[in-house]
């Protein structure tokens, strides 16, 4: 209880502090190194020929889609070629398949991470650095982007987005790469490896002789962390001690995948002038998050049913799939933390966890808003919190209001449809792939857990999570090509529509706050945020849930 206390306390103050920084740029502050970075950036600009003229909604969102075509097509080209590139690719890795290299150029520009390769067979170190590493830098800096633009138009600073090449360019040199590099520099001294070499042989105490795969861990695991991003260097994520080598770098690590996502709420606040609106959304989504890990951790540290009826104690079967260094507590709040704020990445193996530790993890990607990942989770918060406006304002006969501007039909219509976008990736794909005997070829096992295995791939995908169950074939061309699409769509399409939303909002006249306004900067509303969120979710998904993860735990129940 005091360690879960301590962490959130130590979250909050990080993000009041980084809030304020992202505040400043989203607004164009000048701060005390602003003069450096302007340099930086008027040199990307001039050499990038970027116009700063303000966009509006049609150029900023074909900008945002045209710039991440471009580093897709880069990125699947070197990952078709790495065979051919002789640089930094000691362990002789082969270009991948044209679906491979397809699916793995989609999941690191959509932010989603999913990985259908292992890590160093498959994955030069060249094609670490310059396709993993580069667009997992982007991708962030593509959500901080449309976050930015999103809280000006939704706090009525501007009635456009901005212009999406000059945020873009903002986010990646004042917040990603001095960020991530503060944070890879933490990880090398906790003895996480930086190299260009491939790989190192060691003599054992035995006399035989050991191969160590190496690389530019530490900066791959930074912007991998800070991003939300997840996709690891080595095919075991984060439970591998190069990539997280003790407990120091576990918390290290999970204080960088929150930090971004709950810094755009601070920021929203402060460019509202209303503290308390950001706190209370906070405080909403952190009972979400306790609640998760509360969740989660009863039910590892319970021990796994079938290894107590082999006769195994249960302080030895709760440890099965989990690295010792961070027990239950540790493997816990890594997995409620990922799978809240969509990084993907893993302290532990999913596929061993108990149902219930899995309906938790599952539920929090299927909310989909539990902070989410970098800058467009942001967009999943302000989303539920006017669909709360609006059924709180009808159920007291008031017109909706948020920050002054009326919600209408319109933008309920598009959230309506952005909230639809989510189940129907996942549960249409999930009946499919079952029904059609796929899962089977897959060797997807039989019951509920292969059922489970086969929902949470798609949820993964359609949240941008990119955390795998794994224990069965997901590399072949149907897993790859459909887990692609999923993740096109449910990166971009609810980002446009939500854009939409906050364009919408930004060009309403601004209606005089009375008495009779519905305040949704207290408790009340807090409470009534909370609740949709859940009945939301409920709703939606509780009978996908209750066919797999609820189903086993009520099978091993005496």
């Amino acid at each position: 209880m005091l360690s879960i206390i301590i962490f959130f306390i130590i979250f909050i103050i990080l993000i009041a502090i980084m809030g304020m920084y992202i505040e400043g740029i989203i607004n164009y502050r000048d701060y005390k190194t602003s003069k450096f970075f302007d340099k930086i950036d008027n040199f990307i600009y001039k050499i990038c020929s970027i116009d700063r003229e303000e966009m509006s909604f049609k150029s900023y969102v074909i900008a945002l889609l045209m710039t991440n075509l471009i580093l897709f097509i880069i990125g699947f080209i070197i990952l078709l070629i790495q065979g051919l590139i002789p640089i930094w690719n000691g362990t002789a890795a082969k270009g991948m398949s044209v679906s491979l290299a397809f699916n793995t150029a989609v999941s690191f520009i959509t932010n989603t991470d999913l990985q259908h390769y292992s890590g160093v067979t498959q994955i030069s170190n060249f094609s670490q650095m310059f396709v993993i590493i580069t667009l997992m830098f982007t991708s962030a800096a593509s959500g901080c982007a449309i976050a930015a633009g999103f809280i000006r138009t939704v706090a009525g600073k501007k009635k456009s987005l901005g212009n999406f090449y000059v945020d873009f360019t903002r986010f990646l040199t004042r917040v990603l790469l001095p960020g991530a590099f503060i944070i890879g520099i933490i990880l090398i001294a906790c003895g996480v490896p930086e190299t260009l070499k491939s790989l190192v042989h060691f003599k054992t105490i035995t006399g035989s002789v050991q191969t160590l795969a190496l690389g530019p861990v530490a900066a791959l695991e930074a912007i991998k962390h800070f991003g939300t991003n997840g996709g690891g260097f080595y095919a075991a994520n984060s439970a591998t001690p190069f990539a997280n080598p003790s407990l120091i770098s576990n918390y290290i690590e999970m204080f960088s995948m929150m930090i971004l996502p709950g810094s755009f709420v601070v920021a929203f606040g402060r460019t509202i002038k209303n503290k308390k609106q950001s706190a209370i959304i906070i405080g909403a989504l952190l009972i979400l998050i306790v609640i998760s890990f509360t969740v989660i951790y009863l039910s590892e540290a319970k021990g796994n049913p079938m290894l107590q009826k082999l006769g195994l104690s249960s302080a030895y079967s709760g440890s099965e799939g989990q690295e010792l260094r961070f027990g239950v507590f540790g493997t816990s709040l890594f997995s409620t933390i990922t799978t809240s704020f969509t990084t993907g990445s893993v302290n532990s193996a999913l596929n061993a966890m108990n149902p219930m530790a899995l309906f938790s993890c599952l539920g929090n990607m299927m909310l989909n808003t539990l902070f989410g990942g970098t800058g467009t989770g942001f967009l999943s918060i302000i989303m539920y919190v006017l669909l709360t406006v609006f059924i709180c304002g009808l159920m007291v006969g008031r017109t909706p209001e948020f920050l002054g501007k009326k919600v209408e039909a319109k933008e309920i219509k598009l959230i309506a449809l952005t909230i639809l976008i989510h189940p129907i990736l996942i549960l249409f794909s999930t009946v499919f792939t079952l029904l059609s005997g796929i899962a089977e070829h897959s060797l997807v096992l039989h019951g509920f857990h292969g059922y489970s295995q086969v929902l949470y791939e798609f949820t993964s995908a359609s949240a941008n999570n990119g955390s795998l169950m794994g224990g069965y074939l997901n590399g072949s061309a149907y897993w790859n090509i459909l887990t692609a699409i999923i993740m096109l769509i449910g990166r971009y399409v609810p980002i446009i529509l939500l854009l939409a939303v906050g364009v919408s909002l930004a060009k309403k006249k601004a209606v005089p706050q009375t008495v009779g306004t519905f305040r949704t900067d207290n408790l009340i509303f807090g409470f009534m945020f909370l609740c949709i969120i859940m009945i939301i979710g409920a709703l939606t998904f509780v009978p996908a849930l209750a066919i797999g993860p609820v189903s086993e735990f009520l099978k091993f129940l005496p």
